[in-house]
């Protein structure tokens, strides 16, 4: 097929939406598919199968957008239709600007398309201060809605979760497709031969990977190790980056016994560290899907998740002593404090969780994408019969 995947923020991989973006263009022409991108990133300009549009000028809130590590794509029609216009199928990652100029497109010239639901409301109100004001949020829903999924003609949602709560928002009409983003099982599996660097010897290895962002909530993580009758002997690393990072590199060096390590890890060397881990914590208050939770999962280390309703990840967990009140440093330092008391319990939960995340293969995911795209250009119909207003009686 000839595919046009169209994509408002796409670059540096490091966050969760650019890494779905490029592994779904990396699968699908290792598939053999014909695929063309559209995207913001400048480095990607003379590439074969890439149409760069120019970033989005924000004004005065231009350093604030390149502190959260994004560059936002602006629309631009003419781009849109040279990569558009001759597609089998298009796929949307974010209901943005060029998100919602190609819905239009699309419509207008009777070419389906479908899209993912990789932003929550929470993920834009938390830059107004506002992600935890329901009918704020609730407006964002609708918003996107009116201004774009109902254009589309079906969603892919990364897990049943953000399904459910895009249909508790009025989002009804598309045809939604459940499927993970997906865990790269040749990086991260069950290896217990990998040993921990000799500086880590004596330390009981906390690591959190993903994002540095407020909705991370990565600050509680330190708040529970002042309060652990092990503090002296935790290290904690946060595989990641992002606005948050100076903040918590402050906090974490004035107030924890063991300064903690915080830095971006790239996928070899973080799958090395999850394996010589002694246990996962995922502190995220808002989350559609975390990978880097289930890449841990994968490998066989332990978790302790927030059990916020918001979140996603909060499904994960297989155990009561790997789920605590998102609110609590307290319940969290109690749940660390247990595993590192019952280390036979930990060898056995490994085993568990690593044997739960081999349903999110990466492989298998990408099939399944593969196969909604099938389905939906197979399937066609302009017509949207959910957008047909109903007759007054």
């Amino acid at each position: 097929m000839k595919i046009t995947v169209v994509t408002d923020v796409l670059g540096e991989a490091n966050n969760g939406t650019t890494l779905a973006a490029l592994n779904l263009i990396n699968s699908l022409k290792a598939k053999g598919h014909e695929v063309k991108v559209v995207c913001p990133d400048r480095l990607r300009i003379g590439q074969e199968g890439y149409y760069v549009v120019p970033p989005m000028n924000f004004g005065i809130f231009n350093s604030y957008v390149k502190k959260n590590g994004v560059v936002i794509a602006k629309k631009s029609s003419s781009i849109i239709e040279q990569a558009c216009k001759d597609a089998d199928i298009v796929h949307s990652i974010l209901p943005f600007s060029i998100g919602i100029s190609t819905a239009k497109y699309c419509n207008e010239h009777h070419i389906p398309i479908t899209s993912g639901f990789h932003a929550q409301a929470e993920n834009i109100t938390s830059h107004i201060f506002s992600m935890n004001v329901n009918f704020i949020n609730h407006y964002v829903y609708r918003t996107l809605w009116k201004k774009y999924y109902k254009y589309v003609d079906a969603i892919h949602f990364p897990t049943q979760f953000i399904c459910d709560v895009a249909k508790s928002n009025g989002m009804i009409g598309p045809k939604p497709y459940v499927i993970s983003n997906g865990v790269q099982s040749n990086l991260f599996h069950l290896d217990n031969t990998v040993k921990k660097p000799a500086y880590l010897e004596d330390k009981f290895v906390v690591l959190m990977s993903g994002r540095l962002s407020k909705e991370k909530n990565q600050i509680l993580l330190f708040k529970a190790i002042q309060k652990s009758k092990y503090k002296d002997t935790i290290q904690v690393i946060l595989a990641g980056d992002g606005p948050r990072k100076k903040a918590l590199i402050k906090y974490g060096f004035k107030h924890l016994v063991n300064p903690p390590i915080i830095r971006s890890f790239p996928h070899e060397s973080l799958s090395q560290a999850l394996h010589y881990s002694d246990l996962y914590v995922h502190t995220s208050i808002i989350e559609i899907e975390a990978i880097s939770c289930l890449e841990a999962l994968a490998c066989g280390l332990v978790p302790v998740i927030a059990n916020s309703s918001r979140s996603a990840t909060s499904k994960f967990s297989l155990r009561p002593e790997s789920s605590y009140n998102y609110k609590s440093a307290k319940d969290l330092a109690k749940k660390i404090d247990w595993w590192i008391e019952h280390p036979e319990e930990r060898k056995k939960a490994s085993v568990e969780y690593a044997e739960y995340a081999k349903q999110f293969d990466f492989q298998m995911c990408m099939d399944k994408m593969e196969q909604m795209l099938i389905e939906v250009k197979n399937n066609y119909n302009p017509e949207k019969p959910w957008l047909k207003k109903k007759k007054k009686k």
